[in-house]
């Protein structure tokens, strides 16, 4: 750090405009004696590259360790292991010369087709926002700066640079932009990154809505934003629109654009100003952050990345208790996933693995028994022939363990996948071995979601770690033994087909424009809302031992509504519970999900013990969007908290009653009667005038149901073609009465 902090005011104009472009692929310029920057891939691993740079994982670069991606990670529903993570990838960046780390990756999973769903925590928000957030809060109290990404409504590679999200403002603030929201007033990461795509016409790096207005001024960013890289447009627009640092670096005539639309006055300087001052603010954090690096323990960030893994496995089924396995079960391990496992996605966040625990290997180790080895698919040779063999070792065993999911090139950045299904081959493979061994466990390694219909039908028990990093032959090997008795819970719900998905009409667009025609119902809240059977609920996994749930009670404190219950471990092994808070509203002014999750705690229990189980949903979180007055709202009335396991098997439910905030909205004559009526000052105004045109309307409009219903619909001002007693006079007067301001309104 310099002694003299650097006045932006003192930096030329060509120097400013240099500052908000890299000097190379990733390393910002310099100034006054604050060094660069250094910007890498994240977030599950620092993909830090010496030489040769790329975005698309193809050059190598150091070794380091992979923790598990998001898709495996958020299955742990776990904030303070998350933070962990965090903190040990700042210790890895640290030693590689890294200062802003790029993610996480809080984009919703609006679609399971997605092919960066494996970089994404979840379909909720709430969750996505809250490990998001402790993700951050581990990675920048190390002293590496997070890049929260990518802002916004990137949820499909296709097209992915050109591509427009048509969103309604609802479904952008309550679904898109909350986790965003919440990364950012809770964590206040270094920087943001701006999406490639357009949203509703205009590209996310030209945004002034979304970058100045939005994330700066409602919810008080102070840090840079940087854009994805390539994602840049129009330079000249995209600094106007609050744009700070556009990567990567290297071309010069990028500053020569910013400079001439000064001189032509296109370009207020002072946005210029602005933008450097932000640059120069990041240039500076780092530079505070420089300090000695302490060597890294690989042994220990392995370790932390086996246990992270082994909390993010989720047991999907377990028919008959056929998992745990005993130690003297000879077992038959099929699947080449057992010896070449799939444990991170494709594209720019690839990482070095230091090391890679091998499932086969794992195994072995922790059993004395016979373990036979096919690999069933994927083999050279006659795929019938390694079939056949995977079935004779099958029917020799006392139990298959058959490893099953999606290859490197199913699932990557890029580009999209145009299915759900796991490859037919291995789908005939897991029918023929089930048909002979009744305890057939299946083992799923997977970015994005797959469909298991066929998997639960077939295998005994079914565990799914989404993909889980270095550390997952370890954990899963654990899982398989009791050693680690699984808590992971899905993070996304797993369809019976892929024509059930919200989004199935409309992904991944056509001619560059993609229609959010499902709205606020996104994963589960769809599958709710539609009742829909699914072959997994979102957040569902089992244990080796039991809970029980006692009485829930909720009341409002401090701005928040306060959850509590005991919750038991009543089954014979130690555990860890998932408790999750789901939140309803059946009368509302507004369309709303059956339930919404709002908070979640996971809780370890002792086999035979009980605590008492505290969850605070902050009131802010029970708004919706109101885009008539472009503001949240709190709708007062009664509420339903539903505590459960998992979205679909909720254990205990309580009401509380909230007083809400509701905006009053201006009366105009193309209100509609209905709301007329509905109105404190209006509704009486209307009666009396509609008993002195027509005397037989106030009672109907009071008694008839139907009549109501029927003329409900009529904008004010037409009503005169009905009741020619009602005049423009009249409802002037009644517009007028009605909108002035209530006693201690303004």
């Amino acid at each position: 750090m310099p002694d003299d902090p650097v006045d932006v005011t003192s930096v030329t104009l060509e120097a400013k405009a240099a500052l908000g472009s890299g000097q190379s692929f990733w390393r910002t310029k310099a100034v006054g004696g604050l060094p660069a920057v250094v910007l890498t891939d994240g977030p599950h691993g620092v993909r830090a590259q010496a030489d040769a740079a790329d975005n698309f994982g193809v050059a190598g670069s150091a070794p380091a360790t992979c923790f598990p991606p998001a898709a495996g990670l958020a299955q742990s529903w776990d904030r303070g292991l998350v933070e962990r993570v965090g903190a040990a990838l700042a210790d890895e960046a640290r030693s590689l010369g890294v200062n802003v780390l790029l993610g996480p990756g809080v984009n919703i999973k609006r679609d399971p087709r997605c092919g960066r769903n494996f970089e994404y925590l979840s379909e909720d928000p709430i969750l996505s926002g809250m490990l998001g957030a402790s993700w951050v809060n581990g990675l920048q109290g190390g002293g590496v700066g997070a890049s929260v990404k990518h802002l916004a409504a990137n949820n499909a590679e296709s097209d992915r640079m050109r591509s427009d999200s048509r969103v309604e403002p609802r479904a952008l603030r309550e679904i898109y932009l909350k986790s965003f929201e919440r990364v950012v007033t809770e964590s206040q990461p270094w920087t943001v990154m701006c999406s490639y795509n357009k949203i509703n016409g205009v590209y996310a790096s030209e945004n002034r809505w979304l970058l100045t207005d939005v994330l700066r001024h409602q919810w008080g960013f102070t840090g840079a934003v940087v854009s994805d890289w390539g994602a840049v447009n129009d330079r000249v627009a995209a600094m106007a629109a609050g744009l700070d640092l556009a990567m990567p670096g290297g071309d010069p005539s990028l500053d020569d654009e910013v400079i001439a639309a000064v001189a032509a006055g296109d370009l207020d300087e002072a946005t210029v100003d602005e933008t450097a001052g932000r640059v120069i603010g990041l240039l500076r954090r780092a530079a505070d952050n420089s300090g000695p690096v302490e060597a890294v323990d690989l042994d220990a960030h392995h370790a932390l990345a086996r246990e992270a893994a082994s909390r993010s496995v989720a047991l999907l089924k377990n028919a008959g208790g056929v998992l745990p396995l005993a130690p003297d079960r000879r077992l038959a391990v099929i699947g080449r996933f057992a010896t070449e496992p799939h444990y991170q996605g494709g594209g720019s966040s690839r990482v070095n693995a230091a090391r890679v625990d091998i499932p086969l290997d794992e195994i072995r180790s922790r059993t004395a028994a016979d373990v036979t080895c096919t690999a069933g698919f994927g083999a050279e040779g006659d795929p019938a022939h390694a079939r056949a063999d995977a079935v004779a070792a099958a029917r020799a065993a006392d139990v298959a363990v058959v490893f099953l999911g999606l290859s490197d090139l199913d699932e990557s950045e890029g580009y999209d996948r145009d299915d759900i299904d796991l490859p037919e081959e291995q789908l005939h493979l897991l029918a023929a071995v089930a048909e002979v061994q009744p305890h057939t466990v299946a083992v799923l390694s997977h970015g994005g979601v797959v469909r298991l219909d066929d998997v639960d039908r077939r295998a005994a028990a079914v565990l799914d770690g989404g993909l889980l990093g270095q550390g997952g032959g370890a954990a899963v090997a654990d899982v398989l033994f009791g050693v680690v008795n699984p808590s992971g819970r899905l993070a996304e719900t797993v369809p019976v087909r892929l024509e059930d998905v919200p989004s199935f009409l409309n992904f991944p667009g056509e001619h560059s424009h993609v229609l959010y025609g499902e709205g606020i119902h996104v994963g589960y809240r769809w599958y709710d809302a539609r009742a829909f059977e699914v072959t997994y609920p979102f957040g569902h996994g089992l244990s080796y031992t039991t809970f029980g749930y006692g009485s829930v009670e909720a009341r409002t404190e401090d701005g928040a509504i306060r959850v509590a219950l005991p919750v038991s471990n009543t089954g014979p092994r130690d555990g860890r519970e998932v408790v999750q808070v789901y939140v309803s509203k059946a009368a509302s002014d507004v369309q709303r999900p059956p339930q919404e999750l709002k908070g979640f705690q996971v809780v370890d229990l002792p086999r035979g013990s009980t605590s008492m189980v505290v969850i605070r949903i902050a009131l802010e979180d029970l708004a919706y969007w109101d885009d008539r007055v472009d503001d949240w709202v709190l709708e007062g009335g009664d509420y339903t908290i539903r505590v459960g396991s998992s979205s679909r098997d909720i254990r205990c439910t309580t009401d509380v009653r909230l007083e809400g905030d509701g905006p009053r909205i201006a009366l105009s004559e193309n209100s509609t009667i209905a709301e007329v009526l509905a109105h404190p000052v209006a509704g009486p105004l209307f009666t009396a005038m509609a008993r002195q045109a027509m005397p037989a309307m106030p009672d109907a409009l009071s008694s008839d149901g139907e009549l109501v219903k029927m003329v409900g619909s009529i904008p004010l001002h037409r009503i005169r073609r009905f009741a020619g007693g009602i005049g423009q006079t009249a409802i002037d007067r009644l517009l007028q009465q009605a909108n002035q301001p209530l006693d201690g309104q303004q």
